[in-house]
């Protein structure tokens, strides 16, 4: 029997890549990349490549919902768990496990985002396989690790600890979220670190026994989540989620558990969490501008991330490293390299002006 399942989360908002991610509809229900499938439809299509389609899930908050069904009619009702509030990436994976431990108590669980860009998708589903593989023996959890290219201060890192039995894998030393550019460089030129790809893998027994052990907050709702999983329709989350706390995988679980591996995998991987890592994923043209569905008269201009609506042209001159989005109401215009610059200017927009 397949004890594979997996875990797409699709709750999030998406505020990264605004004004193009809106709350109303974030960056995984959108076409980027003008290739006539979402984020969210990519991520469904290159599990359902390799896995049974009936042991694919999707977290998503309420009012997403809609496009859910739009985009992946083929999925059961009883398969897409909605999510009334946004409570981070540990309440999603903890009621999901509960929810697959229900249909199957010896099921292998792969928790995936559904942002991001995998460039080789025949080594993903190796690598997949053989980490699912690697968890499903003991209570040991485990997360995708990459090869840094460049000193990216966007992503987490995970340091190599003591080598296992298993070549690609290694037990974790330790975590780094988003570090400052100088540790950036020294991650990459130590050559043990590697970027923190967000994709977690465990055995459902082993992911609850520890949400269980280092979550205080999750002892009572853990019992409760189980209980109301036995008789309770799947999509509809039991009302004490609302007393949850906002928590992530990452900082709740895998920095503190002492029984986390790293897969080291070499598939070829981006995380679309902002502008300026979206030009890693997708190739530029020859001055390294990247156009997103866009058409666009460049002149004198370099390294920028360009994004227009359907039917409108942008026409740049003397422009370097610059973001210039327009969508709906809204056209940014911000240094590629200035996030926190990006944030700001949302927030303003929102508080200010009245807008998504």
């Amino acid at each position: 029997m397949d004890h594979n399942y997996c875990l797409i989360l699709a709750g999030g908002v998406g505020s990264r890549l605004w004004p193009m991610s809106r709350t109303s509809r974030p960056k995984q229900f959108i076409d980027i990349f003008g290739t006539g499938r979402t984020l969210l439809q990519e991520t469904y299509d290159r599990f359902a490549r390799f896995m049974d389609p009936s042991h694919i899930y999707i977290s998503t908050n309420a009012g997403y919902l809609p496009y859910i069904y739009e985009q992946l009619p083929q999925v059961n009702d009883e398969h897409i768990l909605e999510e009334p509030l946004h409570r981070g990436t540990l309440a999603s994976a903890a009621w999901g496990t509960v929810v697959i431990k229900k249909v199957d108590s010896e099921a292998n669980l792969i928790v995936s985002p559904s942002d991001q860009i995998i460039l080789n998708e025949d080594v993903f589903q190796a690598d997949v396989r053989q980490a699912l593989q690697f968890v499903s023996s003991d209570e040991r959890l485990m997360v995708m690790g990459i090869r840094p290219t460049r000193p990216e201060t966007g992503y987490g890192y995970i340091q190599i600890g003591d080598d296992t039995d298993t070549a690609q894998v290694a037990r974790v030393k330790t975590f780094t979220e988003k570090p400052e550019q100088q540790y950036a460089e020294i991650f990459l030129q130590d050559g043990s670190f590697l970027w923190n790809t967000g994709i977690f893998l465990f055995k459902v027994d082993a992911m609850l026994h520890t949400i269980y052990q280092l979550v205080p907050e999750y002892q009572i709702e853990i019992p409760k989540m189980m209980e109301e999983a036995k008789t309770a329709d799947p999509r509809f989350l039991p009302g004490f989620f609302s007393v949850l706390p906002k928590l992530s995988i990452d900082m709740s679980i895998m920095e503190k558990s002492n029984n986390v591996f790293v897969y080291k995998s070499s598939f070829g991987w981006a995380d679309l969490g902002s502008w300026g890592t979206l030009s890693e994923s997708h190739e530029a043209d020859a001055n390294g501008n990247l156009l997103l569905d866009t058409k666009a008269l460049l002149s004198n201009s370099h390294g920028n991330v360009i994004r227009m609506p359907k039917n409108h042209v942008a026409v740049i001159d003397g422009l370097e490293n610059f973001v210039v989005v327009e969508e709906g109401d809204v056209l940014m215009i911000c240094p590629k390299d200035r996030s926190a610059t990006m944030r700001r200017m949302m927030t303003e927009a929102q508080t200010q002006l009245n807008i998504e």
